[in-house]
């Protein structure tokens, strides 16, 4: 009798299990499909040629065909490269914006906690301050005061995007800083050193990286909006933004494929980053990888 209910309690453990592991390798695999059609788009834009982009005047504000799948805009432009060019910049600018921002996060959330007092104190102050002035404003005012262009829309959006974060990595290192095996380390004479190594580090870099990737899609949203707003990169750029800015005055002519393709290639990219975020969580938070 004894040997039947323990054969019985341990089918649901093994299938438990079993459907951990399941979950795991779909998460690992989503995760490599979004981050190759990612890199994928990235490494196209910006090894396009030219020519594939450039302005043809006998070609102008053409509809959707076989030859140019976008259609084309009021300069000639094949808006299908233009598009897919525009969007590897808007990749780019999202990529160094959202990792000055982690690095930021981490280091001033890692300082806040290990610090304490006035500097816990004058951080947090500053992270409430960011967060509480609305956000497209403090966009705005950052990148005209230097002048706006790819600097200037990168400075923006990675001065802006650290204060969430770093509350998350504050609340992480305090939480290691108060762990039984820190302080066990501590009792055999372990220094502050390789405390740091050995429990802080791998705790909070699953942290840093999965939050880093979420900042990613809001980076390129933002890009584009202040772009749109004409305070990003110039107009006649070919940026998601730009273009969809500057197909507004055309929408009235019936050359609605001007802003619907740019568009939602935008919002494909966007939702693909945040589902990459999200699984990437999924395969490095202990609490979500046993769901």
């Amino acid at each position: 009798m004894a040997e039947l209910v323990a054969s019985r309690a341990h089918v649901p453990k093994d299938g438990a299990r079993n459907r951990t592991s399941n979950r795991r390798r779909r998460a690992i695999a989503l995760a490599t499909v979004l981050g190759i059609v990612l890199l994928a788009a990235l490494v196209a834009g910006l090894t396009m040629p030219p020519e594939l982009y450039a302005s043809d005047y006998s070609q102008k504000q053409l509809p959707p065909s076989a030859e140019h799948w976008f259609g084309t805009d009021y300069l000639g432009h094949d808006m299908f490269c233009f598009s897919i060019r525009g969007l590897s910049l808007s990749l780019v600018i999202g990529l160094f914006a959202s990792a000055i921002s982690g690095f930021i996060a981490l280091v001033l959330g890692s300082v806040s906690a290990i610090c304490g007092g006035v500097v816990d104190k004058v951080i947090l102050w500053f992270a409430d301050l960011f967060m509480a002035i609305p956000h497209l404003v403090m966009l705005l005012l950052i990148s005209f005061a230097v002048g706006g262009g790819t600097f200037g829309v990168t400075l923006a959006v990675a001065l802006t995007h650290w204060p969430s974060l770093t509350r998350v990595i504050r609340a992480e290192v305090l939480r290691i800083r108060t762990g039984e095996y820190v302080a066990a380390s501590r009792a055999i004479g372990k220094g502050n050193l390789w405390i740091a190594w050995h429990h802080v580090v791998p705790n909070v870099l699953p942290q840093f990286i999965v939050g880093t990737i979420l900042l990613f899609p809001h980076a390129i949203l933002h890009e584009s909006a202040l772009t749109f707003l004409g305070f990003g990169l110039p107009l006649d750029s070919p940026a998601i933004g730009a273009i969809l800015s500057s197909s507004m005055k055309y929408l009235a002519t019936g050359s609605w494929w001007l802003a619907l393709f740019p568009g939602l290639i935008m919002v494909a990219i966007v939702l693909l980053a945040f589902t990459l975020g999200d699984e990437i969580k999924k395969l490095t938070d202990p609490h979500t990888v046993q769901e």
